[in-house]
């Protein structure tokens, strides 16, 4: 498996991993350098499965390529292009990173090619935005980051259990 065949979205969440080591116009120019390379790589893609393997007698795909994931890996790149511009003026590294982390699970998630991988990311994006509700730093975003994160949760369990069910 290459590089080609990781999905797009994962250059964002390895990428923000980088930015708690940059500072100022760097780390900001890092940060908007990410959308453009997760775009870039995408206009490359054909349609397909990409960076399939068996586990536990499962065939997983990392990724499927169709319109349809396209264009929703489209707008979420946009979107995480647009949020960056946005949140330039944060200095909390801990935003910063979760919400490129958030962006590119969301966009993992979109090119997810089975249920489990699907489940992963879909569970990666609820672990990351609490912490984007945690950034207010404030007993009221505390709360509602533990209401938040209850509700993911609980909706990740839900899709787990009916992938369970209907691969039993």
């Amino acid at each position: 498996m290459t590089i080609e065949h990781l999905s797009p979205g994962l250059i964002l969440v390895i990428g923000a991993f980088l930015v708690p080591v940059l500072r100022g116009h760097l780390r900001a120019g890092y940060m908007l350098l990410l959308p453009l390379l997760c775009g870039w790589q995408m206009l490359s893609l054909e349609t397909g499965d990409y960076g399939t393997f068996n586990a536990f007698d499962y065939p997983l795909v990392m990724m499927r390529v169709d319109k349809l994931s396209l264009i929703f890996g489209y707008i979420f790149t946009i979107a995480s292009f647009l949020s960056v511009i946005y949140a330039l003026h944060v200095k909390d590294t801990v935003q910063q990173v979760a919400g490129l982390s958030y962006a590119g699970a969301a966009i993992c998630a979109a090119f997810a090619g089975d249920l489990i991988s699907l489940f992963v990311f879909w569970e990666l994006t609820a672990i990351t935005s609490v912490f984007l509700v945690w950034g207010g730093q404030t007993p009221q975003s505390y709360r509602a980051g533990l209401r938040y994160l209850l509700v993911q949760v609980g909706s990740g369990v839900l899709l787990l259990a009916g992938t369970l069910v209907l691969y039993s």
